[in-house]
């Protein structure tokens, strides 16, 4: 799908979380609502990345840079050719996000979707075909900073029904994203 096209800025979101969390099928939903590409950057991991995960080793910062890199690379070419775009991406820690902002030259709101332990975990347990094990969601719990509050997001439960998170979070885009013109 491409995204719509217009003379301002278009929008740049990342769905953020841990492991389990429903990421790509919340950033899938919005891009729809919002007529924009849907990025996985899962696929944008190096195949070593993948395999390490794979077998239970979480990746260290020296694994993840080259990887948000391509994430970056991939934002700033969707909105060079004018499309809206939404990215399924943990961006766990605060400096990974800084790096996605800074590198894509894009004002990127963030929507972190949350959870307890147990209903990530059991959410997990419940998926098949992905290369990251459920045990590897202590290591993502560990990394997690949440959104701090000068940070550009909102945060949604992984208890909503997709369609509910999906018009809650494009509902709090759309209000944030008019403050900020208005304001400009």
């Amino acid at each position: 799908m491409t995204g719509a096209t217009s003379s301002g800025p278009q929008p740049a979101v990342v769905v953020m979380g841990v492991a389990g969390s429903g990421k790509s099928t919340l950033a899938a939903a919005i891009a729809e609502r919002l007529g924009a590409v849907f990025v996985e950057a899962d696929s944008l991991h190096s195949a070593d990345a993948k395999a390490r995960m794979a077998a239970g080793i979480p990746l260290i910062d020296d694994d993840r840079w080259p990887w948000l890199a391509r994430v970056a690379a991939r934002i700033r070419e969707e909105h060079a050719a004018g499309h809206a775009v939404v990215v399924a991406c943990s961006a766990l820690r605060r400096s990974y996000r800084e790096v996605l902002s800074r590198d894509s030259e894009a004002d990127i709101d963030f929507v972190h979707l949350d959870g307890s332990e147990a209903r990530l975990a059991e959410r997990i347990g419940q998926r098949t075909g992905h290369f990251m094990p459920a045990t590897m969601l202590t290591s993502q719990l560990a990394t997690l900073e949440p959104l701090g509050p000068d940070e550009r997001g909102h945060v949604v439960s992984i208890e909503l029904p997709t369609g509910e998170a999906a018009d809650l979070a494009v509902g709090l885009l759309q209000r944030h994203r008019g403050r900020r013109r208005g304001a400009g």
